[in-house]
C-alpha cells in the first residue's frame, strides 16, 4: 500500500438538499468537514475529490428509466413534486425533488465508487465517504432519503474490478434494505445490517431475521433486528455476536461498512439509547476487522443522523480518525472555534468533549450466557439460528 487513508471530500455534495426542514440537513456534512480540518485530520489523509458517476457507473445498480427519472425531475422540480415522477419515489415527503438531484447525488456516488478504486487497486487501506451511506435507493426508485445507492455501487464496482468476496456492514438504525435488494442473489458479497427492528421503524417491511438472502445466494444476507430502546450494552453485544463470526467465515478481500450516526440516543428519528462511544467502538471494530481478515482493505461511509450538530460531525470525525491511523482520544475537548460555528449554523448547543462519558463496554454473548427473558438476546439468536448454520458455524 503507497497510503494510509484517502478521505472523499466536494464541498458539492452540500447540494444534495431535500429543502428547509427535512431532516437530511447538509450542514452536517459541512460541519463534519470543518470538525475533521479542526482537528488537522486532514493533513494526515489524502484528500480528494472525485468525479461524478457517469450513466454507466449508475447502471452498475440502478435502471436506466430511474436515472432518466432523477434527470427530468432535476430539470422540472415542480412537475415531479406535483407527481411527475411519483412510480420513482421522486416528489414524496422523504424524496422531494430538487433542482441538483442528479447532479448532487451522482456526486457522492462518485466519491464512494472512487473510495471503492482506490482501496482495490491498492493505493490506499482505507477510504473513508462519509456523505456517502444512502444505503435505502432501490435500483428503479428513490427512498428513504437516498436518490442513488452509493453503498451498493461502491460493491458492485469492486465487484466489476474482480473481487470475489465483499462484506458490507450496515450499523445505521435502519435497515440497509437497498443493498439487501442489489446483491439478494449474489454469492459474492455478504451483506449486514445491525437495525431497529421493522416492528417500529422505517422501512417496515424488511430487515427481519428470516431474510437470508436469494436462491443463489444463502446466507448472503444476515439482519439483526434490535429491539427498541436497546443502548451501549445490548447494540455492542448484538455486534460482536454476529459480525466478527461471520466476517471471518466469508474471508472477504473488502470491508465495506456503513456508519449511520442515527442510533444515537438523541436521534430524532429513530428508538435506539446508543452513545458516541459506542459508535466508536463499532469503527474500531470495522477497522480491526478488516486487517484480520481482509489484508486492511475498509471502505467506511456515512449514512442516516438527524442530530446534525451534536453528535454527526463528532460521530464521523472519530471514523475519519481512526481510518487515518490518528484516532481522536474521547475525552478530548471539542475545538471552542468549531462549537461557536455549530450553533452560529444550527441554533443548537454542542458537547464541549468528543465523547458522551459511556463505557463502550459489553459482555459477549458467547461467555456471558444467553438470557431467555432478553428481547435483546433473543433478536441475536433468531439471527444466529437463521444465517450461522448456512455459513458452517454453530448458533
Amino acid at each position: 500500500m503507497s497510503g494510509r487513508a484517502q478521505l472523499m471530500w466536494d464541498d458539492r455534495v452540500t447540494a444534495y438538499d431535500f429543502g428547509a426542514g427535512h431532516p437530511m440537513d447538509p450542514v452536517r456534512l459541512d460541519l463534519t468537514w470543518a470538525l475533521v480540518r479542526a482537528f488537522g485530520l486532514d493533513a494526515g489523509v489524502k484528500v480528494v475529490a472525485a468525479p461524478a458517476a457517469g450513466e454507466s457507473t449508475l447502471e452498475l445498480v440502478h435502471r436506466s428509466d430511474y436515472v432518466a427519472a432523477v434527470r427530468r425531475a432535476s430539470a422540472d422540480p415542480r412537475a415531479a413534486q406535483a407527481g411527475a415522477e411519483a412510480a420513482y419515489g421522486i416528489g414524496s415527503m422523504d424524496n422531494p425533488a430538487f433542482a441538483a438531484m442528479h447532479d448532487a447525488s451522482a456526486l457522492i456516488a462518485g466519491q464512494s465508487v472512487a473510495a471503492a478504486e482506490a482501496v482495490w487497486r491498492g493505493g490506499v487501506e482505507h477510504a473513508v465517504n462519509f456523505a456517502g451511506g444512502l444505503h435505502h435507493a432501490m435500483p428503479g426508485q428513490a427512498a428513504g432519503f437516498c436518490v442513488y445507492n452509493d453503498a451498493a455501487l461502491a460493491v458492485a464496482r469492486l465487484l466489476e474490478l474482480g473481487a470475489e468476496r465483499v462484506v458490507y456492514v450496515d450499523t445505521d438504525v435502519h435497515h440497509g434494505d437497498g443493498v439487501q435488494t442489489a446483491f439478494w442473489d449474489e454469492p459474492r458479497v455478504l451483506t449486514i445490517s445491525l437495525h431497529e427492528t421493522p416492528r417500529t421503524l422505517f422501512p417496515y417491511a424488511t430487515g427481519w431475521p428470516e431474510e437470508t438472502g436469494g436462491a443463489a445466494a444463502e446466507g448472503g444476507a444476515v439482519n439483526v433486528a434490535l429491539p427498541a430502546g436497546t443502548g451501549d450494552e445490548g447494540w455492542l453485544r448484538a455486534f460482536h455476536a454476529v459480525v466478527p463470526e461471520l466476517v471471518a467465515a466469508f474471508r472477504p478481500q473488502v470491508l465495506v461498512s456503513q456508519h449511520g450516526a442515527d442510533s444515537h440516543v438523541e436521534d430524532p428519528l429513530a428508538h435506539l439509547a446508543v452513545s458516541l462511544d459506542a459508535q466508536r467502538v463499532v469503527a474500531e471494530a470495522c477497522h480491526r476487522l478488516a486487517h484480520e481478515h481482509a489484508e486492511g482493505r475498509w471502505v467506511a461511509l456515512g449514512g442516516g443522523g438527524y442530530a446534525v450538530a451534536d453528535v454527526v460531525p463528532r460521530a464521523w470525525t472519530h471514523l475519519v480518525g481512526i481510518a487515518a491511523g490518528t484516532p481522536v482520544e474521547p475525552r478530548t475537548a471539542v475545538p471552542r472555534e468549531w462549537q461557536d460555528q455549530a450553533y452560529a449554523r444550527t441554533g443548537t448547543p454542542v458537547s464541549a468533549r468528543m465523547t458522551d462519558g459511556a463505557a463502550g463496554r459489553w459482555t459477549e454473548f458467547d461467555d456471558g450466557g444467553y438470557d431467555p427473558a432478553s428481547r435483546l438476546d433473543q433478536a441475536v439468536l433468531a439471527t444466529r439460528r437463521a444465517v450461522f448454520p448456512l455459513h458452517g458455524l454453530l448458533p
